[in-house]
C-alpha cells in the first residue's frame, strides 16, 4: 500500500519520503522538512497516535492526514485531539487523497506556536491544557477545539463554516448551529467566572477572539 501510494504521489510530482515502522517514520518526520505527513495509525514499534502525539509535543506542526483502516468514530476523534489535520480511511479513493492533500498544502503556514496566549488566557496544543491566569479551565475536546481554532486566529473574524471544517470535520452536513452551543460553552467557562469577554459574535457574520479590556 505504501508503494502505491508513492508511486501515484510521485506521478503526480510530489517528492516522497516512505517509513515503514513507528520509530524510523517519527525520526523522518521530527528531523526532515516536509509540507505533509501522511500517517498510518497500525505501525510496527510505534503506532501512529504516539507518533502524533510526540510531533506536537515536539512543537513540529507539519500537517498531518491519518490513513487508515481504523474507522470507528472514537479512533478518529482520538486521532484530531492528538493534532491530526485530517483523517482518510481504507480502502480509499486516491483521487480524494489528493485532494486532502492539496487542501492541507493550501492551509499549511508558518510553524504553529507551542503555547497560544489571548490576554492572561494560554492554551497548551501540545499538552492539551487551558489556563486563566493562574486557574486551570477543564475543557472537553470539542470545546478545546473551537477555543484553539479562535485563538489562533485572534483578532479575526472567524465564520461558523470555518469552526466546522476545522473543529468537526471537513465534510461536516450537520446543523451549524452546533457552533452556537459550543460558543455559548465556551464563554461560561473561560469568561463568565472571571468577569470577563473574550468571544466577540458578529450577527450575521460569525466570531472573534479578543483580549478583554
Amino acid at each position: 500500500m505504501a508503494e502505491l501510494v508513492r508511486r501515484g504521489l510521485v506521478a503526480e510530482g510530489h517528492s516522497v519520503q516512505v517509513a515503514h515502522d513507528g520509530p524510523s517514520g517519527l525520526a523522518a518526520a521530527t528531523e526532515g522538512e516536509h509540507d505533509v505527513v501522511v500517517l498510518d495509525i497500525m505501525l510496527p514499534g510505534l503506532s501512529g497516535y504516539r507518533i502524533l502525539e510526540r510531533l506536537r509535543a515536539a512543537g513540529v506542526w507539519t500537517p498531518v492526514l491519518m490513513l487508515t483502516a481504523k474507522d470507528g468514530e472514537y479512533d478518529e476523534a482520538d486521532a484530531f485531539d492528538l493534532g491530526a489535520d485530517d483523517y482518510l480511511t481504507k480502502p480509499f479513493s486516491f483521487v480524494v487523497l489528493l485532494a486532502r492533500l492539496r487542501a492541507l498544502l493550501r492551509r499549511a503556514g508558518d510553524a504553529r506556536p507551542t503555547v497560544l496566549t489571548v490576554g492572561d488566557l494560554r492554551l497548551d496544543p501540545a499538552r492539551h491544557r487551558v489556563h486563566r491566569g493562574d486557574v486551570e479551565i477543564t475543557l472537553t475536546p470539542r470545546e478545546f477545539g473551537v477555543l484553539e481554532h479562535l485563538m489562533r486566529h485572534a483578532g479575526e473574524v472567524v465564520t461558523k463554516i470555518d469552526l466546522l471544517r476545522s473543529v468537526w470535520d471537513a465534510h461536516y452536513e450537520g446543523e451549524v448551529n452546533v457552533v452556537e452551543v459550543y460558543i455559548g460553552y465556551l464563554r461560561r467557562k473561560i469568561d463568565g467566572p472571571f468577569g470577563t469577554r473574550s468571544i466577540e459574535t458578529l450577527r450575521g457574520v460569525g466570531y472573534r477572539m479578543i483580549e478583554p479590556g
